[in-house]
């Protein structure tokens, strides 16, 4: 019998498992899963004659800058960091780590950068200071600011940079290399130019500060934390060092206020914007757009009802461009609205008939005519050339691709790659005027690759990567089952046999922001390997998961509990009966985040059907997990409590008989799922006398980017599923 609970401090004493698997795992770690090495955040300058990305080398994640030159198709390294710290070693601010936490981003170096708006200059942050670069002599200026420069950004006239500092807005003119404070007053507490947690975790709104279109005047954000709850984060491997404290409003407790102020870049007064905060309490989006207002979006807090507001910048006060409303919750896409440079209307996104769509706008917020209908499975927008109305936008009707489309005003969506064939996953980039495309491309047998096209799709050439490419291709089969007609993946062993019964691990999301099941190579590397261990792999996006219709992703209002997981064993079970090798009496799951809750939830609700899993950073109770993605879907809690109630996992360890096989990992500095719900779940299985093991990654985040212990976890991981399904 195994022990109540399994504390793994030190992962020590592994079985020896087939095939030396930790060479493809320390070779997976190490290049970043593939992707170090490949170029990333493209730019084309405004003569569409370079496009500048950033690449790192195939076991490294710091960043240099490149330029390809379209007409030669040479391409030639601008800048490194090294040259820049002149050996010094690159330092972040905390608030900088928690920001890029939030960004998902684990690389260093040059890690963004910026173009001005006639191509003249780049502004190139590293680690706390910017330097300006003058491409036509490569001349670097180091701009005079104090220290812990957040989230810089050239004026739209490309003379002046502003950025974060000391919790405040402040300027550079570049031509008096001279900082200057624009805000007054900001405190930890009350921070002025900077998203709050939730902006940057949910909204995908990571700043806090926005240029006027003249340059003349930054509208920002103040947020007001004071009230928000304090949670606490402690390096348990060093107990002398005091915890680091954030802000984090968890489901049903009070939120940041949040307002949004209008001054000159001089300084000076600011102009508060007036809109209704006790009702729409949400500061969503905000554009200011050349050729329209300063424009917001604000929420309720239930997140049924949104309104978007123009601003008098000289009085503060709003009107209404439109309202939408839904009953379960309205879905935010950042890029919108987009205002037409000739103030005549805006682009808008909707998913009010039924699917994903964008609307052309009056000026006044009247619909003028759908642009990209329900069905064309839009996804993002890409670009808008206001010369000739053109939109560029990533989507598919197939929502496990993904493609580059044009659209004119009037006329149907067409590929821009009309040169490439078969299933595939592409976003791009393109120039202003829709002369220059940079696509990215990946499809079922290769990694991505960066694609420069003329705006015909005639291809041009190919921003060169230097990564090492895996040592297999990944055997999936990509259908749909059941009479739901499911999205699912399987992966069989590169050794499969025909009519040889395989335990099956069901890789899982399953949450209502995020699908699994991609035409994608680099999305089955991981699967592949545990497969080749001797399991079948399965993917599956069941109702609640995105891409499909509004109604399929609402279905998991008020539970995340039921409908979730009836549709992963349905999927399974459909599946099964069109794979007869997949053995549906033993099988496991695993999955992180959103997925790892899942997979506590499947060995714990369903244990006759999930004999083992593996739960990544979940989610254990939704009391616990912030207001803005929490409340979407299940409402506040003391509006709701069972809804609170069925989807915690609590709910579950309490219950009477045995659960299969768990082990719970979980970063102990997580400051988004905090490590806590690792604690509690175990707490409350251990008091059920239910077995179970427990893995804390020391001083890891949410996010796993230390490449050995990467190597380690999915060793741990795949010799959990060895010992319980084999």
């Amino acid at each position: 019998m195994r022990p109540f609970v399994t504390v793994a401090l030190l992962l020590l004493g592994l079985p020896v498992l087939a095939q030396e698997p930790s060479s493809f795992l320390r070779q997976y770690a190490e290049t970043g899963r593939f992707m170090n090495g490949r170029p990333v955040n493209a730019r084309i300058t405004p003569d569409e004659k370079s496009v500048l990305f950033l690449r790192s080398s195939p076991t490294s994640n710091v960043r240099m800058l490149y330029a390809f030159d379209v007409a030669s198709g040479q391409t030639r390294e601008l800048l490194t960091p090294d040259a820049l710290l002149q050996g010094a070693e690159e330092t972040l601010s905390p608030e900088e780590k928690a920001r890029r936490e939030r960004m998902r981003m684990s690389a260093r170096g040059f890690t963004s950068y910026s173009l001005s708006e006639d191509g003249t200059r780049l502004l190139v942050p590293l680690s706390g200071r910017l330097y300006v670069v003058d491409r036509a002599t490569g001349k670097s200026t180091e701009l005079k600011t104090g220290p812990g420069v957040i989230d810089p950004r050239l004026s739209p006239d490309g003379r002046q940079v502003a950025y974060v500092r000391e919790h405040d807005v402040y300027r550079v003119d570049l031509a008096a290399n001279q900082e200057k404070r624009v805000t007054q007053g900001g405190t930890a507490q009350k921070t002025h130019g900077l998203a709050e947690f939730v902006a940057q975790e949910e909204m995908s709104r990571f700043s806090g500060y926005w240029w006027s279109p003249d340059a003349k005047s930054i509208a920002y954000a103040e947020s007001d934390t004071s009230e928000v709850e304090k949670l606490t984060v402690v390096d348990v491997m060093h107990p002398e060092q005091p915890g680091a404290s954030f802000p984090y409003p968890r489901a049903g407790k009070a939120n940041a206020k949040v307002r949004l102020g209008i001054t000159p870049v001089t300084g000076g007064k600011t102009v508060w914007a007036q809109w209704d905060a006790q009702k729409y309490p949400y500061l969503a989006t905000v554009k200011w757009d050349k050729g329209g207002p300063l424009t917001l979006l604000v929420q309720n807090r239930h997140q049924t009802e949104e309104q978007l507001l123009a601003v008098d910048t000289a009085t503060g006060k709003t009107r209404v461009l439109l309202t939408e409303k839904d009953a379960a919750w309205i879905d935010l896409h950042q890029e919108f609205p987009l205002w037409l440079e000739d103030g005549s209307g805006f682009l808008w996104y909707t998913d009010r008939n039924g699917a994903s769509e964008v609307e052309l706008r009056k000026a006044n917020g009247e619909l003028d005519r759908s642009v990209v209908k329900p069905g064309a499975g839009f996804r993002s927008l890409t670009h808008y050339v206001q010369a000739d109305r053109t939109l560029f936008f990533t989507g598919d009707p197939n929502p496990t691709e993904s493609h580059l489309w044009r659209v004119k005003l009037g006329e149907a969506p067409r590929r821009v790659a009309t040169g490439t064939r078969g299933p595939a996953l592409e976003y791009g980039l393109v120039s202003k005027n829709g002369g220059l495309v940079v696509l990215s491309r990946q499809s079922p047998k290769t990694l991505p690759r960066t694609l420069v096209l003329k705006g015909d799709g005639m291809m041009v050439g190919e921003l060169p990567s230097v990564a090492q490419e895996p040592p297999f291709t990944p055997d999936f089969e990509v259908r749909q089952v059941g009479s739901r007609k499911f999205w699912t993946s399987l992966v069989k062993p590169r050794d499969f046999k025909p009519g040889q019964k395989l335990p099956v691990i069901v890789d899982i999301y399953g949450g209502p922001i995020v699908t699994v099941v991609h035409q994608s190579m680099s999305l089955h590397l991981l699967d592949q390997w545990m497969a080749d261990q001797g399991f079948l792999v399965v993917k599956v996006d069941g109702r609640g998961t995105p891409l499909r219709t509004a109604e399929w992703n609402r279905a998991v209002k008020h539970d995340f509990a039921t409908i979730t997981l009836d549709d992963q064993i349905e999927a399974v079970q459909a599946l099964a009966k069109e794979v007869p090798e997949m053995d549906l009496s033993r099988v496991g799951i695993f999955g992180w985040s959103f997925g790892g809750y899942m997979a506590a939830l499947a060995v714990m609700k369903r244990p006759d059907f999930f004999k083992a899993g593996v739960a990544g950073a979940p989610v254990t109770d939704w009391r616990d997990y912030d207001t803005h993605a929490t409340e979407r879907c299940l409402g506040l809690p003391e509006e709701n409590p069972q809804a609170y109630e069925v989807s915690s996992l609590l709910t579950y360890a309490k219950k009477e008989g045995p659960i299969g096989a768990l082990l719970v990992i979980h970063g102990t500095a997580d400051d988004n799922v905090y490590f806590f719900h690792a604690l509690k779940l175990s707490d409350a299985l251990f008091r059920a006398g239910k077995p179970h093991q427990l893995l804390p990654l020391s001083g890891l985040t949410h996010m796993v980017a230390d490449p050995l212990v990467t190597e380690r976890q999915y060793e741990r991981v795949i010799s959990h599923f060895q010992q319980n399904l084999k």
